[in-house]
C-alpha cells in the first residue's frame, strides 16, 4: 500500500513515516499543502494522510482537490482540534475516516489498512497461492506450514504478487507500491529483493521472471 503522509510538524511526519515503513508500506512525505498537491498530481496513492492545519494551501482544500480528481486515494484527515464540528467538517469535505492529535500509532495504521482495502478491489483476509499464505493482519507468511520471516521489503513484494492474481506485475509497479519517491527506477532493488524472497520461499519456485515485462506467480501445482 502506498501512503502519502502530508504533515506540517516534521518530527511526527519522520516517526509517522518510518513507522508505516516498517509495515511494509511505502510512505511519500509532504509538509505543506502545495507539496502535497504536487505530488498527488505525479504520484498514485491509496491512501493519503492529511493533517487539516496545514501552511500554503489548507487542508480542506487539499482533500477537496483530491475528492473533485475523482482518484482511488482515501483520505485519513488528522487534527488536534477535537470538536465535533470541526470533525463533521472533515468528513463533509470528503474524507473517509477522520483521527485526532493526539492518537495511538496502532489505530492509525488499523484505520490505514482498513482504508486500504476500500481502495481496492475486495480480497480476502488472508492471501493464498498454492501451499503459501500471507496474513496481512499478522505481517506472517507460512509455506506448507512453516512460517517464513521476510524483510519489510520481501513481504511487500509478495503480498503485491499475491494481490495480483497470476497476472504480471512490472518492476515499475512494484517499485511505486513497495519503495517509494526515492526509488531509482535503474536500481536492481526489485531484483535483488525478488532474489532473497525465492530463497526464503524455498523450492519449489513460485515465483516467474519474465525478462523486460516483470515477476508473476507460477500457475499452481495440480
Amino acid at each position: 500500500m502506498r501512503v502519502l503522509v502530508v504533515e506540517d510538524e516534521q518530527t511526527l511526519a519522520r516517526y509517522l513515516a518510518q513507522g508505516l515503513r516498517e509495515r511494509a508500506m511505502s510512505v511519500d512525505v509532504a509538509h505543506d499543502g502545495d507539496t502535497a498537491l504536487d505530488k498527488l498530481i505525479t504520484d498514485c496513492y491509496d491512501v493519503v494522510v492529511l493533517d487539516r492545519d496545514l501552511p500554503g494551501v489548507h487542508g480542506d482544500e487539499v482533500c477537496r482537490r483530491i475528492i473533485a480528481d475523482g482518484g482511488r486515494a482515501r483520505v485519513l484527515m488528522l487534527t488536534a482540534m477535537a470538536d465535533v464540528g470541526d470533525r463533521v467538517t472533515g468528513l463533509r469535505l470528503g474524507a473517509d475516516d477522520y483521527l485526532g492529535k493526539p492518537f495511538d500509532f496502532e489505530e492509525l495504521v488499523a484505520r490505514l489498512e482498513a482504508l486500504g482495502r476500500r481502495s481496492q478491489p475486495a480480497r480476502p483476509p488472508v492471501l493464498r497461492h498454492d501451499d503459501i499464505a500471507l496474513d496481512p493482519a499478522q505481517r506472517q507468511v507460512s509455506r506448507a506450514g512453516r512460517l517464513v520471516p521476510l524483510s519489510n521489503k520481501e513481504f511487500g513484494v509478495l503480498a503485491a504478487l499475491l494481490a495480483a492474481g497470476g497476472a504480471v506485475v512490472s518492476t515499475e509497479e512494484l517499485l511505486r507500491t513497495v519503495w517509494d519517491e526515492h526509488a531509482d527506477p535503474f536500481t536492481n532493488a526489485v531484483r535483488m529483493t525478488m532474489h532473497r524472497l525465492r530463497a526464503k520461499l524455498g523450492e519449489p519456485s513460485v515465483i516467474d521472471t519474465l525478462p523486460g515485462v516483470g515477476y508473476r506467480l507460477t500457475a499452481p501445482a495440480c
